[in-house]
């Protein structure tokens, strides 16, 4: 059990790697590849809308085949797109590649989830799935000033054929070393709609579409663009910058993890700290050119309360039924992962049609437009059922 998950959450590393290198390679792209921050907000949404279609089949597989099969194959197939990466031409590879990363990194965090649902204590939930994120968000971390290190000294191409083998590697020892926990035997095997019938359910997975979009945009995609177009930082100091924010998202995973049992709630944590990412973000949009350390604080603030995934998802478990999990802890993560790709792709809109009457115009209409999201997700939530286990 404890190598198997030590395999899965290294898997993770990579799956918040992958999600967030783009950020990174946006200088060297748009140089060798003629890549814009429009088409690369869409090759990342690509990235994001493969990971969530792929969250139904992947919660159907942990429930019949188990996590061994379902991460192992599947992260495969994201060591053939970084490969595919390496090798890009133009957008149209970048696409193609972001599509099969996405998909391939699909199953590895509901996996290390499934495994605690079913192996351990419902009351250690949230701190184990917070623990796991914090983990995995070194791989945030290293698509930061890491890969900008050595994305210098190898060539970008070269970096991610190197990370091709490397996830390939891990999907290796995910298949050697994950061990399937026994099936839960039911005579009635249920479906989505079960869960779709479950009304506690609604508020949670609106917030985890609210929680977790801004942050990972943020992070993801937009933190770069904004310092090149409104700072002129280089590649190395956007690698500070995003390594600043991903450190936050770290810290902010482990506070979350043990505060429900501290506070005796889950709906007002979560609550809370989104709501001070939403001040940040309205920070960012009053002074979007203020120099100074004061912007890099604020993308901090918003990596550190936004990082609330962990807790919506045990919120969510509390509701779950024993033979549904695999499928309910899939589709809360759909709501996640599936809203924050179509914002990518929403963004990448909307900062190419805001006038460049400044250098940061479009970048405090995606600050207001990412608050503005966050609030509209709390005023829901705070209908919610608040249960902790």
């Amino acid at each position: 059990m404890r190598s198997g998950i030590v395999a899965l959450v290294l898997a993770y590393v990579l799956s918040q790697f992958y999600r967030a290198f783009l950020a990174v390679l946006t200088p060297v792209l748009a140089q060798d590849l003629g890549a814009t921050p429009e088409s690369l907000a869409s090759a990342s949404g690509l990235w994001f809308l493969a990971f969530a279609l792929m969250q139904i089949p992947v919660g159907a597989a942990l429930d019949r085949i188990g996590p061994r099969r379902t991460a192992a194959g599947l992260l495969a197939v994201a060591g053939v797109g970084a490969a595919v990466f390496a090798t890009a031409k133009g957008a149209g590879g970048i696409n193609l590649a972001m599509v099969l990363i996405g998909a391939g990194c699909a199953p590895v965090l509901m996996a290390s989830y499934y495994l605690f649902a079913r192996s351990f204590s419902p009351a250690v939930f949230g701190t184990l799935a917070g623990v796991v994120i914090g983990i995995g968000s070194l791989g945030n971390i290293a698509a930061s000033l890491p890969l900008s290190a050595a994305v210098q000294a190898f060539g970008w191409r070269g970096t991610m054929a190197v990370l091709a083998a490397v996830t390939l590697a891990i999907s290796a020892a995910v298949w050697l070393l994950v061990r399937d926990p026994q099936r839960v035997e039911t005579s009635h095997q249920g479906s989505l709609l079960d869960l779709m019938k479950i009304p506690a359910l609604w508020p949670v997975m609106i917030m985890m579409a609210a929680c977790y979009a801004p942050a990972a945009g943020l992070r993801g995609l937009w933190a770069g663009p904004y310092f090149a177009d409104v700072f002129h930082a280089d590649a190395a100091r956007i690698g500070f910058v995003t390594l600043m924010m991903g450190l936050a998202m770290v810290a902010g995973n482990f506070a979350y993890g043990p505060l429900d049992r501290v506070l005796g709630t889950r709906k007002w944590l979560v609550f809370g700290g989104n709501a001070f990412a939403c001040l940040c973000l309205l920070g960012l949009w009053l002074a979007p050119a203020q120099t100074g350390i004061q912007p890099i604080l604020l993308l901090a603030g918003v990596g550190f309360f936004g990082a609330s995934f962990p807790m919506v998802m045990a919120h969510g478990r509390a509701f779950l039924p024993p033979h549904l999990l695999g499928r309910g802890v899939a589709l809360i993560n759909l709501f996640g992962i599936g809203t924050t790709g179509l914002m990518q792709i929403v963004t990448g809109r909307l900062h190419a049609a805001i006038p460049a009457t400044s250098a940061e115009a479009p970048y405090a209409a995606l600050f207001l437009f990412y608050a503005l999201f966050t609030a509209a997700g709390l005023v829901v939530y705070v209908f919610a059922q608040d249960r902790t286990d």
